[in-house]
């Protein structure tokens, strides 16, 4: 005999009942409710999780799926694994080590219903091969996509970085490199479109070889320093990073070379991690947890085919010590 039998037939009421209980169904009533809670309690009874959300048509899950996790990602993992378990929701994170066929698992998840959405926080895949799985449930991406079927709630960081451009300028800097991050990606692509914009609003040059590209770590901005600035005719006074982790590597190896900074090279970060605050370092301002609440958001709604209106965010520029 099941447990849901055995409460029925303690209960005295039939196992359709006790079903409607168990999935809070308003149309029960209270006294008959009252006694088959207590007999659930009595028996220490747990419902079984697969069961129910079989019986909504979900499975409550979303997975997440990356390449790995970096301290870059982890506000955005945060918040959403917050936001989803707030509403009720678990999620998987599937980790791909840059494998493509392994990275497949997670859409193949969505397509055989063990996920009910899935969120792309970076992928290696073929962009067209990943939005063929749209068919099976909703996916969101992080990462921006040329796709319009897969959905993107990344902010366009052209306008966060020609706010650290325009700034490092207008304190007066005039030679500017740049440390980005993957060379391919549209993000580094949009950096270097408002690089190029702002240095030709200013009439200023922009030296090929100051634009460096697969700069991710404290290690890589500590490796730019020697290679930007030692034995260098002409010394850029002013670096833009793809992160803070890089910001802080070029800090730490200019102060190392008795470099001063400001006075002699500006830092920009991106991001405004907690690492910039504490450094004091200028950073752009990425509103990376709201990204993820929304996130979240738009997928309940394909979920529940209802509209949603995403929250509004911009970037903003936070000026300390390195400018």
């Amino acid at each position: 005999m099941s447990n849901l039998d055995q409460i029925a037939k303690l209960a005295g009421f039939s196992k359709a009942t006790v079903s409607r209980v168990l999935n809070h169904s308003p149309h029960v009533n209270p006294e008959t409710r009252d006694r088959i809670l207590a007999i659930m309690k009595e028996l220490d009874y747990a419902p079984n999780g697969n069961a129910v959300s079989l019986s909504k048509g979900r499975t409550l899950q979303i997975g997440m799926c990356a390449e790995g996790i970096n301290e870059v990602m982890l506000p955005f993992l945060n918040s959403f694994v917050e936001t989803a378990s707030q509403n009720g929701y678990q999620t998987i994170v599937y980790t791909s080590g840059g494998d493509a066929k392994k990275e497949l698992k997670a859409f193949e998840d969505l397509r055989r219903k063990r996920v009910d959405a899935l969120v792309i926080i970076t992928c290696v895949n073929d962009h067209g091969l990943i939005g063929s799985y749209c068919k099976y449930g909703p996916i969101v991406s992080w990462q921006r996509m040329r796709l319009p079927e897969i959905l993107s709630v990344a902010m366009n960081q052209y306008d966060g970085y020609k706010l650290g451009v325009e700034h490092v300028i207008g304190q007066g800097y005039t030679r500017i490199a740049n440390a980005l991050g993957r060379p391919s990606s549209m993000n580094t692509l949009s950096r270097l479109e408002a690089y190029e914009d702002i240095m030709n609003k200013h009439s200023l040059a922009v030296p090929p070889g100051w634009s460096r590209t697969g700069i991710y770590s404290i290690r890589d901005g500590e490796r730019l320093v020697g290679e930007l600035l030692q034995g260098a005719k002409e010394r850029p006074d002013a670096v833009l990073c793809a992160n803070d982790l890089v910001a802080a590597g070029l800090l730490n190896e200019a102060r190392r070379q008795q470099v001063k900074v400001p006075e002699e090279l500006a830092i920009v970060g991106f991001d405004n991690t907690e690492l910039a605050h504490t450094l004091g370092i200028t950073s752009i301002d990425n509103p990376i947890a709201a990204q993820a609440q929304n996130a979240f958001y738009l997928l309940l709604g394909k979920l529940n085919h209802e509209e949603t209106v995403q929250k509004k965010l911009q970037f903003r520029l936070v000026k300390r010590a390195t400018t």
